[in-house]
Parts: C-alpha cells; sequence; structure tokens
C-alpha cells in the first residue's frame, strides 16, 4: 500500500511518530534505495524510537494482509491486462504498472471520498523530532541518517500527496515512480492511454475499494496488533 493507505489505518492515531513509523519503510526505500533495515533485530530505548519501531511493524502487517488479499490480487491483474495495450513498447512491466497504479488509486479514493485528510497526515510528520528519527535510523543501522533528513524535509515541504486527489495527476505520479528504474519509461500518447484507464477503472473499484481495508482491518484486530 502506500503512503495514505497507510495512515487510513492509524488516521485517528494521535502519536505522530507511530504514524510516521507507519510510512517510515516506503520514505526511506524513496531516499535510499539501498536501504535495508530490520528493527526487529534492534532495542528502541525510549517511547518515541519505540512508536517508530510499533509503526513500522504495523505497515509490514498491513502490507502483508494486502498484498495476500484477493482484492490485490485480482485487481492488480486486472489492471494489468488494462494497461498492457497503453504501454506496448515501453520497457515498464505490465505487472509492476498494475500493482502500483491500484496502490494510487486507492489513495486517490480514500481523498476524494472524505475518508482521509493529508493535511492531517502531513500535521502528524510535522510534529516528529528530527532527533528522534535519527536516533531510531541509527540503532536500527542506517548510516547516513543526514540523507534520509534531507529528504523528508523535502517530502514535507513539497506536500505532493495533495495531488492524488485530482484523478488525472494519478498517472503523473505513476511515471515518477516509473522514472526511478526506467528512463523515458511513456510517450506522451502512452501517458494518455494510462490516465484514461486509471479513470475508468477508478469508477470501477469507487464501490467497493473500502471493501480491502475492512478486511485489513478485521485481519489485524483478529491478530491483536494496535
Amino acid at each position: 500500500m502506500n503512503f495514505l493507505s497507510h495512515f487510513y489505518f492509524d488516521r485517528n492515531n494521535a502519536n505522530c511518530y507511530h504514524v510516521l513509523g507507519t510510512v517510515l519503510p516506503d520514505l526511506l526505500k524513496n531516499a535510499d534505495k539501498s536501504a535495508m533495515l530490520h528493527p526487529q533485530k534492534h532495542s528502541y530505548p525510549n517511547a518515541p524510537t519505540r512508536y517508530l519501531y510499533d509503526g513500522w511493524m504495523k505497515h509490514l502487517e498491513v502490507d502483508r494482509h494486502f498484498h495476500n488479499s484477493d482484492f490485490f490480487k485480482h485487481h492488480s491483474h486486472q489492471l494489468k491486462l488494462h494497461l498492457r495495450p497503453a504501454i506496448t513498447g515501453s520497457p515498464v512491466k505490465p505487472f509492476f504498472l498494475g500493482h502500483i497504479a491500484l496502490e494510487l488509486i486507492l489513495d486517490n479514493l480514500l481523498l476524494t471520498t472524505q475518508q482521509i485528510s493529508a493535511s492531517n497526515f502531513y500535521d502528524h510528520l510535522q510534529n516528529c523530532d528530527d532527533n528522534v528519527i535519527r536516533e531510531f535510523l541509527v540503532i536500527s543501522g542506517f548510516k547516513n541518517p543526514e540523507v534520509f533528513i534531507q529528504f523528508f524535509q523535502r517530502f514535507k515541504t513539497d506536500r505532493y500527496l495533495h495531488t492524488y486527489a485530482q484523478t488525472e495527476k494519478v498517472a503523473y505520479a505513476l511515471k515518477r515512480i516509473c522514472m526511478r528504474i526506467w528512463n523515458n519509461p511513456f510517450l506522451p500518447e502512452q501517458e494518455e492511454a494510462i490516465n484514461q484507464v486509471i479513470i475508468n477503472y477508478r469508477e470501477l473499484l469507487l464501490p467497493e475499494f473500502l471493501s480491502v481495508f475492512d478486511e485489513i482491518d478485521t485481519l489485524i484486530k483478529d491478530s491483536g496488533s494496535q
């Protein structure tokens, strides 16, 4: 799941460090593609770093349930099939595009149906002390926490997740993600075709998209996670 979908499960949590922890694995990967942390192998000495740890583990649990769900398997496959004709000749793999497109559409739907607020999400991140984040990263074995801190400051300043509320911006976000792996992944006409697929598939998902969030929420509660 993407940032805002992870936030959905803790949208009522008042602890900013826990909320940051729920998106920290993905933020860290965006800051440094080589980062590979295993916080469960370490001990955290104070409450803020433990909240970050708890959020991190919640992220892993949510992703595990999501990727094992019938919802994900079905809709990522269907999106792959819909998107494949649109990207003929592109180096981007259709299964990758289907996976990421589904996650971005879910973020869009959460925003446009007012299930969450991107401003509230950013407020939580803004309230986190950089020194606490540095401490967590150093304990977890990340060698250069300043790389992340600098990225994190730009992420909070840019606030680009607000644009996910505009359906036509979802295709642009998808292109930007693909550009981390492939140079010039799409021609202009392919971008337009991708945009139309996303607009159409969003309408298809609208009546049922919350079902996967309800399913995951139930699984988390049954497992005893907070």
